[in-house]
């Protein structure tokens, strides 16, 4: 067996200091590595994409809020429908196929946005009074067709005019004017009984016109 001399028994201890300084320095990389950027990433931040989707859904779930509205009158397609927020009585009206041949569009507010319960009616054109049955008729039945409106059919709350109103029993020019201020506030009237929140409208005043009124 050849002798190791001095000399070469340093070299190999320096060798094997430095391969145990690469080694260490080496493991320490790896370290570093597996606690760097990538784990920073992996754990949650509050803004991170995922929060800011949430938030996104919880803002498109606000904008899809809807509403039911009752579509009546002269109307193809009669019924409940589900419109958006903020929709408008000429929307409404096209969701229900549309007013039928000889509907008075003109007697509804369409640019009024719809209530969630509200009820709109498309009343039809009062038909024209012949000399015939205007003589036919009791007295005053000329007054009444001159005034737009069809004797024993109940007014409409949301679209008739202020002269209409006010051919009701016990509402005169100022009470008319305070039907179409509350309706125009609060979105038109949903129910007959709404009418009660009209002021200037009593119990025994209410009791007169439910019957002779509709929303």
């Amino acid at each position: 067996m050849p002798e190791i001399t001095r000399p070469k028994l340093v070299a190999y201890a320096l060798a094997a200091v430095v391969v145990v300084v690469l080694g260490v320095r080496f493991m320490h990389a790896q370290q570093g590595r597996a606690g760097g950027p990538e784990g920073a990433a992996a754990a949650p931040r509050p803004d991170a994409p995922d929060g800011a989707a949430a938030g996104t859904v919880r803002i498109e779930r606000e904008r899809g809020t809807s509403q039911l509205v009752h579509v009546a009158g002269a109307v193809r397609r009669p019924g409940v429908y589900r419109l958006p927020a903020g929709a408008r009585v000429q929307e409404a009206v096209r969701r229900a196929g549309g007013a039928r041949p000889g509907a008075d569009v003109n007697a509804i507010n369409l640019a009024a946005k719809v209530a969630d319960g509200q009820q709109v009616v498309v009343p039809a054109r009062a038909p024209r009074a012949t000399g015939t049955s205007a003589a036919a008729g009791t007295p005053g039945a000329g007054t009444a067709a001159g005034a737009g409106a069809v004797p024993g059919a109940p007014v409409s709350l949301n679209s008739a005019t202020a002269e209409q109103l006010d051919t009701l029993d016990g509402v005169g020019p100022a009470t008319a004017d305070k039907i179409i201020q509350w309706r125009t506030q609060n979105g038109g009237f949903r129910s007959v009984e709404d009418l009660a929140q009209v002021p200037g409208i009593g119990p025994k005043r209410m009791a007169a016109l439910r019957e002779r009124v509709q929303p």
